[in-house]
């Protein structure tokens, strides 16, 4: 007998997945070669985004414009469902990739590889390699950190504090990477670097937040495999590990009617807008319901979606393929709560203190010329993009719903808005989208189909997008504020 508990011949009837390493059973025929849908998204219908697309002259005239690839991406697919915001985002990012700036264009591509892998996204690396080589960049280059020149390396530390922990950025790592010395940045080259890192580790949420497919080329000019989308692999079809995934059909999502999620949502905005006419919250009550949310988002994901995980589970996270691991050093490094249990005192950033508007934007724009009314426009549209509709309600006012997002986001990040009563995040994102919210803007490769279409289950799918759009821009501008607000304690 066995000690080890099962006999040879009962481990002969498994196998392992070439594709994502899991012991499967040889009885389920699995073929790994199919995508996981047709399509730009794993999670939206084909139909929807194509019709889109089809109606729309204006995105194909976009992406003649302003796309470095010169074709219709899936990632722009996507995106054209909001054809308004998909303009200042193509021509921010074309802006940064193609146009006059400090850096030299491969080291461009080579910054958005770098920041792509913080969070395994081989959908954006696999893009920008082969951008990277198309503007001449150095083959050898992409055998990974060890072969690229020494001032590439140096970014890494600001590359891994702004992906997981931006608070923790302070004049000082500016002071190491522009000290005089061969391998030193100018200023204006580490605002470019720094803008192109943000920029993609937010991208990388959108790419997970919305499924984005891998896009279907006849050949990858670089060789590299592709991953499976959101850590989800076409075996799971076949070993009955489908995408609602045994350990995700419990109760944790507190799922309740959908159609009266929705009228309740809309109840509860229609109050807090009575609310605020008729009285204001005093400030120290505002404090201590930011310190509240702050404490509570500690719980959201960690002590809700993932308790029926094994903690392995977790560990086996930060074990990342050698595509990828080859661009960044530390890979277990990743976010950790801005408000940590047990710590008293928590340093909080307080917006009125260093705002996008009045200190960001005029620093930015003086560094590295117009990228910053770029991303001023590109902020703006997403905030304000209202069709005053939700789901099939029309005339209604968003705003509150859009400010919430984009406040809890920041929130996360340890962010404050003297002005903004953190009591309406609790009352406007119900569980379950603020699972999806951290999960996002977190840990981005980590994201399931599961959780998109957990939350707002009456609502379109365009508008989940816009959900995306929010929480991306809303995180790309938290990494900016303290990125931005150590720059400008370097030079005072």
């Amino acid at each position: 007998m066995n000690r080890g508990g099962s006999s040879p011949s009962a481990a002969a009837n498994y196998l392992l997945c070439t594709n994502c390493r899991k012991v499967l059973r040889k009885d389920k025929r699995i073929r790994v070669s199919q995508p996981l849908s047709r399509g730009p998204s794993a999670f939206i219908p084909e139909k929807e985004v194509v019709q889109a697309n089809t109606v729309d002259e204006r995105t194909n005239f976009l992406v003649e414009e302003y796309s470095t690839s010169g074709r219709l991406d899936n990632i722009t697919q996507v995106m054209s469902l909001h054809t308004q915001y998909l303009e200042s985002f193509l021509r921010s990012q074309f802006y940064m990739l193609r146009m006059d700036g400090p850096l030299p264009l491969p080291y461009r591509h080579y910054i958005a590889i770098m920041a792509a892998a913080r969070h395994q996204c081989s959908y954006l690396i696999n893009m920008h390699v082969d951008e990277f080589l198309k503007t001449g960049g150095i083959a050898e280059w992409l055998n990974g950190l060890e072969y690229v020149p020494q001032r590439l390396k140096n970014l890494n530390e600001i590359n891994k504090l702004l992906a997981h922990r931006p608070w923790l950025i302070t004049k000082e790592h500016i002071q190491k990477l522009v000290k005089t010395g061969e391998n030193n940045w100018s200023l204006p080259e580490l605002v470019h670097a720094v803008v192109l890192l943000a920029h993609y580790h937010a991208l990388a949420s959108f790419v997970f937040g919305s499924g984005i497919n891998p896009e279907r080329d006849p050949e990858i000019s670089n060789g590299f495999r592709l991953i499976s989308v959101n850590n989800f692999c076409v075996c799971d079809l076949a070993n009955d590990n489908n995408i609602e995934n045994a350990s995700l059909t419990g109760n944790n999502f507190g799922i309740v009617d959908s159609l009266s999620e929705l009228e309740a949502l809309m109840e509860r905005m229609k109050r807090l807008q009575e609310e605020r006419e008729d009285e204001e919250a005093s400030q120290e009550e505002m404090t201590t319901r930011f310190e509240k949310e702050k404490k509570e988002s500690l719980f959201v994901v960690s002590g809700d979606t993932f308790h029926s995980f094994p903690h392995s589970d977790f560990e086996d996270d930060m074990i990342v393929t050698s595509d990828v691991s080859r661009y960044i050093e530390d890979p277990g490094f990743g976010y950790e709560d801005f408000a940590r249990r047990g710590e008293e005192h928590l340093p909080t950033f307080r917006a009125q203190d260093y705002t996008w508007e009045n200190h960001g934007f005029s620093l930015v724009n003086r560094l590295y010329s117009d990228i910053g009314h770029l991303l001023d426009e590109k902020f703006r549209m997403v905030y304000n993009l209202t069709y005053n509709t939700m789901a099939t309600h029309e005339d209604v006012d968003t705003t509150t719903l859009r400010r919430a997002l984009f406040n809890y986001v920041h929130c996360m990040f340890g962010i404050r808005y003297d002005d903004y009563d953190y009591g309406e995040v609790n009352q406007l994102l119900e569980r379950s989208l603020k699972v999806y919210i951290k999960t996002v803007t977190c840990y981005p490769e980590r994201t399931t189909k599961r959780m998109y279409d957990s939350y707002w289950r009456q609502f379109k799918h365009s508008e989940k997008v816009h959900v995306n759009l929010l929480l991306m821009e809303a995180r790309m501008q938290a990494e900016l504020l303290y990125a931005l607000r150590a720059i400008t304690r370097h030079l005072t």
